[in-house]
């Protein structure tokens, strides 16, 4: 006699497991019942791989790109800064250098009148010396070529010599060049060639 209020027992069949990952469809399962890798399941020419190597080099790229791009700002901005630099520190110098002018054509001046003698000539001499070594250079001789870049005509004054060009026949002013800038030009008389 069956009791009627008896549950009935369940189903002896296969159960599906709670957790999804778990479950293996039939026919799906290998020998052992356990799933395959990805990376088996899409072989050599698979569109999943390809589309994730492809994906890969497309930001390997892009990072290559960037650091380059990166290293040439960089290389321009050390250019910059030491091109800067070298102006800024050139600047400097002709400041330094135009306010010594005055104390250099007074020394110039005691030289030429044979009055540059004992201590003060030694000191003359290393004051000369430093500003050589920056690239001050003086400029305007007797007898040289007149060159209106870089000469001030004050005067004709005739030579004695015989010219075929506009040469100088006295300075009144040395011209001071730094680095091959002119600083001021000098001043002279100039005689024509006849």
């Amino acid at each position: 006699m069956t009791d009627a209020t008896t549950t009935p027992e369940p189903d002896e069949g296969p159960q599906e497991a709670a957790d999804p990952e778990g479950y293996v469809p039939d026919g799906e399962a290998g020998g052992d019942g356990a799933e395959e890798p990805i990376a088996e399941k899409a072989g050599e020419g698979s569109p999943i791989r390809d589309a994730k190597l492809s994906e890969m080099q497309e930001l390997v790229d892009e990072r290559t790109d960037d650091l380059q791009r990166l290293h040439a700002e960089y290389s321009n901005y050390k250019k910059r800064v030491d091109r800067d630099r070298l102006l800024a520190r050139q600047g400097g110098v002709e400041v330094v250098i135009l306010d010594l002018l005055p104390v250099l054509d007074s020394v110039e001046a005691a030289r030429e009148h044979a009055e540059l003698v004992g201590g003060f000539k030694l000191v003359a001499d290393e004051l000369e010396k430093i500003i050589a070594k920056y690239g001050l250079e003086t400029f305007g001789e007797v007898g040289e070529e007149f060159d209106p870049q870089i000469h001030e005509a004050l005067m004709q004054l005739p030579i004695e010599t015989d010219i075929t060009v506009p040469t100088i026949s006295a300075v009144m002013q040395r011209g001071v060049k730094l680095n091959d800038r002119v600083l001021r030009p000098a001043r002279v008389g100039v005689a024509n060639p006849e």
